[in-house]
């Protein structure tokens, strides 16, 4: 199954969070921090949204920082996914 995000929305991947500090310190589950970095997986076309000319400033495989707590997650294929609008999307990383 494939999913293709309309508008100015993005399918994105969380990397996988740090369990170990810099300093060898192994983390809880309780005390890791939601991830806020993510790998594009698939971009929409951008054009009007809101009445507003939208250009898509991503593509699928750049790596991201996005919002905390923006999104939608949703699961498919045994796979967590996130949907976020380009808006959220803070920073790509290169």
């Amino acid at each position: 199954m494939k999913l293709v995000p309309l508008g100015d929305r993005v399918v994105i991947k969380a990397l996988v969070a740090e369990e170990t500090t810099k300093s060898g310190i192994v983390l809880p589950g309780q005390a890791k921090e939601k991830p806020q970095q993510a790998e594009v997986i698939a971009v929409g076309p951008g054009g009007m949204v809101d009445g507003k000319e939208v250009k898509m400033q991503v593509k699928a495989g750049d790596k991201i920082i996005y919002s905390k707590y923006s999104g939608t997650e949703v699961k498919l294929d045994e796979e967590d996914l996130i949907i976020v609008k380009q808006s959220d999307i803070l920073a790509i990383i290169e």
